[in-house]
């Protein structure tokens, strides 16, 4: 219920803007930069909403929770934005795009499960209905190593 109501404020804040397209999102792989015993399976599900491109610049909010690396749920809520680059003339081409994001997360590992915020630049590579993103995360503290993390978006609705 928390989530639906976060996710309608973000709505809110960026309702100057027409609505575009609707993802699945299908969180999957992290890859620690570090020797340890992690959890490196980390599904899990969320969504991501884009307001129309302005310029090849596109703003986005979204949710997700997914297992952690220390197979805990995670949760998040969040949104940014991106710079799409167009690698071909097809409107369902491939495309790169670059960005950041801004949000609040919670784990149970940090911070006692209570809400920190976070940001992270992401980069992605997509064709057509499908996205992958990548990221990479800092070492947070010597508990939480550096690592990529991985995850495909799936365009299931557009908006005109």
């Amino acid at each position: 219920m928390r989530l639906i109501l976060v996710m309608t404020l973000l709505f809110g804040f960026a309702a100057n803007s027409v609505a575009d397209e609707f993802h699945v999102v299908i969180n999957g792989k992290a890859i620690h930069l570090d020797n340890g015993n992690y959890n490196e399976e980390n599904w899990g599900l969320g969504v991501e909403y884009t307001f129309t491109p302005r310029n090849n610049w596109i703003k986005f909010v979204n949710a997700s929770y997914f297992k952690d690396s220390s197979y805990n749920t995670s949760k998040y809520v969040g949104g940014g934005i991106k710079r799409r680059f167009r690698l071909d003339d097809d409107k369902d081409g491939w495309f790169v795009d670059l960005g950041g994001i801004a949000f609040v997360m919670t784990r149970k590992d940090y911070k006692g499960n209570d809400p920190f915020l976070g940001a992270l630049p992401f980069a992605a590579i997509g064709k057509g209905p499908v996205t992958l993103n990548m990221t990479y995360i800092p070492e947070v503290t010597p508990k939480h190593k550096d690592l990529l993390y991985f995850q495909v978006l799936f365009r299931v609705a557009t908006f005109n």
